[in-house]
């Protein structure tokens, strides 16, 4: 039912695909051509969300997912020829301590290193053991000649430009996938295989949903709108959480039963789980303590919408990501058989 190659190849182009929060747009041009393959017509928010609606109807219900990804931001231009940077998204400074990066300035792309400001150990012998680990103690090495701040000057770098750290995926004969950026993009390519599904079996939803891939999840504005006038429920697609008091396992996708802002809406979790339970589809159940989503973002904004959380295995969210073909499978199953599925009754209905 779900193509497996098809969601693999999605995904590796769209992990090898720069995304930064703030500068999504070729994710979001590779995302509108599969959708325009696929049959359907891409449309767009002021701000930038791309979403299609999957039905005849005005949706009733929507599904969101993120393309932007964690990156970074040039700060300043230093002396030393090196750039100082801070994170866009949240995300930990020793997870940037050695990634490769391209920088975007106005006119040009350089690719270069995130270094501690003491890296060499026969210049700084243990000091570079107890430099802390800290987004003021980074610099960016560019693969350029550029030695003096007139020197990043003359390259036409200028403070704002923007940062994509490299995804560097890998994909493990026995089904594990290993890539910075797997949040979200694996939710993006879990959706995107659900569609193929429905399109390859000539299956038209009964109640139309609209599908919407947002661009700024990760400063937690992603799903705060865009949503059609009847929508009525929300389901993201994004990571769970791996960890000691946890349940979230790799074969399974996870039913989030609440997050940091609170419980999720209790009659569309568990018609989620009752949909697993039906078509045998592999699932836990989880609670998030440090967590946020699309559908957290839709509730703030003041959306008069019902929002549910469905999620694929990650290990190390926001540092050195994995996770597994099956909990993508498992998800994607979930998400045609939503799709496929009546609205969960108002309260008092």
């Amino acid at each position: 039912m779900i193509d497996t190659a098809y969601l693999t190849q999605v995904l590796r182009t769209l992990l090898q695909t720069p995304s930064p929060v703030g500068m999504t747009e070729q994710a979001v041009a590779r995302t509108h051509q599969w959708l325009t393959e696929l049959g359907f017509t891409p449309q767009y928010t002021r701000r930038g969300v791309l979403y299609i609606t999957v039905g005849e109807q005005q949706p009733q219900r929507a599904l969101a997912a993120h393309l932007d990804t964690l990156g970074a931001m040039v700060t300043q231009l230093k002396a030393n020829g090196r750039l100082a940077l801070r994170n866009t998204g949240t995300w930990a400074a020793r997870f940037a301590e050695g990634a490769r990066v391209t920088v975007f300035s106005d006119n040009h792309q350089y690719r270069g290193t995130i270094l501690p400001l003491k890296a060499s150990g026969h210049r700084f012998n243990t000091e570079v053991d107890t430099q802390i680990a800290d987004w003021n103690n980074l610099e960016i090495r560019l693969d350029a000649p550029c030695y003096t701040e007139a020197d990043l000057e003359a390259h036409g770098l200028n403070v704002g430009d923007m940062v994509a750290v490299d995804a560097q995926p890998e994909f493990i004969e026995n089904g594990f996938i290993v890539s910075r950026h797997l949040d979200d993009k694996a939710g993006c390519a879990v959706i995107l295989a659900a569609l193929k599904s429905l399109v390859d079996e000539g299956v038209t939803p009964a109640v139309s949903c609209q599908v919407m891939f947002t661009i700024s999840e990760e400063v937690g504005i992603g799903g705060t709108h865009g949503f059609g006038p009847e929508v009525q429920e929300l389901l993201a697609i994004d990571n769970s959480v791996s960890g000691p008091d946890q349940t979230t396992r790799d074969d399974a996708l996870t039913l989030a039963y609440r997050d940091r802002t609170g419980p999720f809406d209790l009659a569309i979790t568990r018609h989620l789980l009752q949909l697993c339970q039906q078509h045998d589809i592999p699932h836990v159940r989880d609670t998030f303590r440090h967590y946020r989503s699309d559908s957290a973002a839709a509730i703030d904004a003041g959306w008069d919408i019902r929002a549910a959380l469905a999620c694929f295995a990650l290990d190390s969210s926001h540092g050195w990501e994995r996770t597994h073909i099956d909990s993508l499978i498992a998800l994607a199953t979930l998400v045609r058989r939503y799709i496929e599925s009546d609205l969960v009754p108002l309260p008092g209905q």
